[in-house]
């Protein structure tokens, strides 16, 4: 699995943004995937989500500092692929850290999770990008 960060300041208090980060919002902010459905269980949020003949499942998980969530089942374009969302107060805003790991489990991982690593960064940095535009 290759691993990859992303940080952005938002200039909006941590409640704000946390009250933003929905995982329906989340999903939408990647900008990958349309959300189709969100059902909320006693482990977590389902949400199922999909795009050109793609549809996968992800299980979120509430943490005190924001989201896991992971891709559930088999199927979706990864192997594997599991992402924490964590807000912390910083200068009159707030500081969003997005880090995912990723694995498509193909042959010649070395270079086919590089590949899935770069496309997972830009996803995340779409969403904060998004979330900032969403709460300020």
């Amino acid at each position: 699995m290759r691993e990859v960060t992303v940080e952005r300041f938002v200039p909006a208090t941590p409640t704000a943004v946390r009250r933003a980060l929905t995982p329906t919002a989340v999903v939408e902010y990647e900008g990958s995937f349309t959300v189709r459905e969100t059902t909320d269980t006693e482990h977590g949020t389902l949400v199922t989500a999909g795009a050109r003949g793609l549809e996968l499942t992800l299980h979120f998980e509430s943490r005190e500092d924001g989201w896991y969530y992971e891709q559930a089942g088999a199927g979706g374009p990864f192997d594997a692929m599991e992402t924490w969302l964590s807000v912390a107060p910083k200068d009159d805003g707030s500081v969003v850290t997005a880090r995912s790991a990723v694995s498509l489990g193909l042959p010649l991982a070395v270079v086919t999770d590089r590949i899935a690593a770069w496309k997972r960064r830009g996803e995340l940095r779409r969403a904060l990008d998004a979330l900032a535009d969403d709460v300020t």
